[in-house]
């Protein structure tokens, strides 16, 4: 869908001028990755979700965070350990990370249990993420080191850029989910089985070619921490924002596929991070299970 790669493409923009801005104003680097980059590569979810909500289409959002988070742990790790070199790898993980993670992972499944994920459950959401950045603050603050790195200077580009490719992601995603809803209604399916496959996919592209470029450059910590983090922050953020507008309805297709495969998702993460080891069985794991999940999706529009 054009305007998928559109808002793909502004939501990278927007972050870079962003980024660039923080960087002039003295802002630590770390800090302005956990929040403008973090949060930057779920904008693109962020903003279909909250277009989501307004058109009265709130099952595209659950089926957007579930989907992205399933596709980013089996697809993208998956294509990453297969290319990668077998082998140990190092990984500063910590364990509030993965502590994070979990809360995360359980606040959607609590959430999903009764096919509403409520105003309360999305201040939950909005909560962790000030919570985890507290922590990743804190967690930096403690291992600082002095850089004496000149600071770049901003230019009024880099306000035009952000402005631009703002008005962008407003279009392309309101466009994004009107496309979503054409589409279900033209196949007679729901729109929350496209927003679990095509869109899920499409918004983890991304984060596919940034952990294929860190395992080229033999940084597979990289690759992994990209994926954690932005699991982490589609819940939260994705969950909590769009929630505040009103409550997020939840497909029964969420409950009875994606749920058992995000929690399958997340164990294995938790796995990898603590055997820190690359194998190539451990790809196919993860790719059939990607395989398994489409079949339960096919096998599901099938029988509707």
């Amino acid at each position: 869908m054009v305007s998928l790669a559109v808002l793909l493409r502004a939501s990278d923009k927007f972050i870079e001028g962003a980024e660039r801005i923080g960087l002039s104003l003295g802002i630590p680097p770390f800090v302005i990755g956990l929040t403008l980059v973090a949060l930057g590569t779920s904008i693109p979810e962020l903003a279909s979700s909250v277009f989501a909500v307004l058109e009265g289409a709130s099952e595209i959002v659950a089926g957007n965070v579930a989907g992205s988070n399933i596709t980013n742990t089996l697809l993208v790790l998956g294509v990453v350990f297969l290319v990668a070199k077998p082998g140990k790898f190092q990984v500063n993980v910590g364990r509030g990370d993965l502590i994070f993670l979990v809360i995360a992972t359980f606040i959607f499944t609590y959430g999903a249990y009764d096919e509403v994920f409520s105003f309360f459950e999305s201040m939950l959401c909005i909560s962790g993420i000030f919570l985890y950045m507290g922590y990743q603050l804190y967690s930096y603050l403690s291992k600082k080191v002095e850089s004496e790195e000149e600071l770049p200077t901003t230019e009024l580009k880099d306000f035009l850029i952000i402005l631009v490719s703002g008005l962008f992601i407003y279009f392309s995603a309101k466009y994004n989910i009107e496309a979503i809803q054409a589409i279900a209604k033209i196949i007679n399916i729901g729109v929350e089985y496209i927003a679990l496959t095509a869109v899920a996919l499409g918004t983890s592209l991304p984060e596919l070619f940034v952990s294929l470029a860190a395992v080229r450059k033999g940084n597979i910590a990289m690759a992994l921490g990209n994926v954690l983090g932005s699991n982490i922050f589609n819940i939260f953020a994705v969950m909590g924002f769009p929630g505040l507008i009103g409550s997020l309805k939840i497909s029964p297709v969420i409950n009875s596929v994606s749920v058992p495969l995000l929690l399958i998702a997340t164990l294995l993460l938790i796995s990898i991070v603590h055997q820190k080891t690359v194998t190539k069985w451990r790809a196919a794991i993860l790719l059939l299970l990607y395989a398994y999940f489409f079949i339960q999706l096919f096998t599901g529009v099938v029988a509707v």
